[in-house]
């Protein structure tokens, strides 16, 4: 088994809910999602994001609005929906209990062990 497979497929798997929970603060532009990804360590590219946001918003979860830009052509601004918040609300409460889960499993690792 590749560790590198395994942390890919986890970083895949939290990605939705790291995108969501940067749009729930303010509505954003991709190349600035990007970016604020790549500062938390969570490197994606353009190919990986807008498939996603495209079927975020296709799901309803996300809007977009055309800002002009002040360098180069429009700008599409994402943001969350009422549906958006209402399905982050609920991937906050399973995150909760996914963290609690593993936590609970690392400590009763590290207490046998000792």
């Amino acid at each position: 088994m590749n560790v590198d497979n395994v942390k890919s497929q986890m970083r895949k798997g939290m990605l939705e809910y790291c995108i969501l929970l940067l749009l729930h603060r303010e509505a954003s532009y991709a190349s600035d999602i990007i970016m604020k990804l790549k500062e938390a360590k969570l490197i994606v590219v353009e190919g990986t994001l807008y498939p996603l946001l495209t079927r975020l918003k296709n799901d309803g979860l996300l809007s977009y609005e055309w800002v002009e830009s002040t360098q180069g052509p429009p700008r599409k601004y994402y943001q969350l929906t009422k549906q958006g918040e209402e399905f982050l609300s609920e991937l906050e409460t399973a995150w909760d209990d996914l963290s609690d889960t593993v936590n609970h499993l690392r400590l009763k690792l590290l207490t046998d062990k000792i």
